[in-house]
């Protein structure tokens, strides 16, 4: 599972992401009718709206401001995460899967430590700070769609390693840089581009 990650003002790469959403009409659009601001730094929580990397309309990589969250189909209830194991299926995420993949800039993700208390219900414990080792960049991926006019996305969550297991029964999905322009290329073929998928992770307890 994903709910929170970090996004720093020193990100490689952000600098020119946020040039371009700051000549954005959609930033101004949120921000007039949503009554939020775009989040560029700091602490990243569900149905905040902040940078995301997707092709523009000529199929070239750019940049956009979206929202964290699909609607579900009872319209009650919003989903901030989608399972890379059946995305491919669910009518949920299914057409997003094909075609409309993005990728989401962090600087690591958080997750909560989650254990049994000796009554057998499921506690939460420490906060930790996760990114791939070796980077000081963590590209999540995504789906996203048009709701209502507007731009969301969801974050693909894939099986955990046995490291990470410890913490939480899932992980985000992770890819490289260099597999950015693959994974949001409309024509390229998902199943093949998450082989690329990182699983070594520097772990480390966080505050808050």
């Amino acid at each position: 599972m994903c709910c929170r990650y970090c996004l720093e003002k020193d990100l490689d790469g952000i600098d020119d992401i946020l040039d371009v959403i700051s000549h954005s009409a959609l930033a101004a659009k949120f921000t007039e009718t949503h009554g939020r601001p775009l989040v560029t730094s700091g602490e990243v929580r569900p149905s905040d709206i902040v940078p995301v990397i997707a092709p523009d309309s000529k199929g070239h990589r750019s940049a956009f401001p979206m929202q964290w969250g699909f609607m579900a189909q009872d319209n009650k209830r919003t989903i901030f995460n989608a399972r890379v194991e059946t995305a491919a299926i669910k009518p949920t995420f299914r057409d997003a899967w094909k075609s409309r993949r993005c990728i989401i800039p962090a600087s690591c993700y958080y997750e909560w430590e989650h254990f049994k208390s000796p009554d057998g219900k499921v506690k939460t414990g420490s906060k930790y700070a996760i990114q791939p080792t070796g980077s000081t960049a963590t590209w999540l991926c995504g789906l996203y769609r048009i709701e209502d006019g507007y731009p969301v996305f969801v974050v693909l969550t894939k099986e955990p390693t046995v490291e990470l297991e410890r913490i939480h029964d899932r992980m985000p999905l992770m890819l490289p840089k260099d597999m950015i322009n693959e994974w949001i290329t409309p024509s390229s073929k998902p199943e093949e581009v998450i082989r690329y998928a990182l699983s070594d992770m520097v772990i480390e307890k966080a505050e808050g």
